[in-house]
């Protein structure tokens, strides 16, 4: 009786295991497609990419140290080589000099911290990639194995080929779609961590120079 039931639940695991082939590799295709388009848009990226050069950065600092009013650091932040976003996040602290000092602190993080989000947020695509790439492409490889083996037992060497060509396929498939997903994000996350540094940078030379206005 327990030797039936073990048979059932094995048989039973064996027609889920079977069953899973299909949408993994249908899975997988859709990754290909994912790692070629995320894989174009850093090209793209790297490209369109003009992040500010260290001696401009420099001088902005200065500039925004030595400015007399608010409407002084609009235009020095204006003028500069920065990103829209970081414009964004240092305009609008600017424009709340008249709050708390305390209350500019808090609001000039919160900023900081939504678009610190919102990049991270930007590479997660990728770093799904990274992660489950490689385990469906060793799922590809171990589900066609069963059905392969079999078939080597019975003497069917052409199914026995059929499975090994799927494994290798889905193997390789996998990897190559973890390879791109993780030099994808590690440059974004690279870029990323440096404009953040020079915004919360500008930033906290900008709370300093408000504060000094007073």
């Amino acid at each position: 009786m327990i030797i039936q039931g073990t048979e059932t639940l094995t048989s039973l695991i064996h027609i889920i295991s079977e069953s899973l082939l299909t949408p993994v590799v249908i899975i997988l295709v859709i990754f290909v497609v994912l790692a070629i388009l995320c894989l174009g848009g850093i090209i793209n990226e790297y490209f369109s990419r003009n992040p500010i050069k260290s001696q401009d950065f420099e001088k902005l600092v200065r500039d925004i140290s030595f400015s007399k009013t608010p409407a002084e650091i609009g235009e020095k932040v204006n003028g500069s080589n920065l990103f829209d976003w970081q414009k964004e996040v240092l305009l609008k602290i600017a424009d709340n000099h008249d709050i708390g000092i305390n209350a500019r602190k808090a609001l000039a993080s919160e900023l900081i911290s939504s678009e610190e989000t919102r990049l991270i947020k930007s590479t997660n695509k990728t770093d799904i990639l990274v992660r489950l790439g490689p385990i469906l492409g060793l799922l590809g490889t171990l589900i066609p194995l069963g059905p392969g083996l079999a078939a080597l037992g019975s003497g069917d060497i052409t199914t026995l080929a059929e499975s090994l060509t799927i494994a290798f396929d889905t193997t390789v498939t996998g990897l190559a779609v973890g390879g791109i997903g993780y030099l994808v994000s590690k440059f974004r996350k690279q870029w990323y961590e440096s404009d953040l540094i020079n915004v919360e940078t500008l930033a906290e030379v900008e709370l300093e120079s408000i504060n000094n206005q007073k």
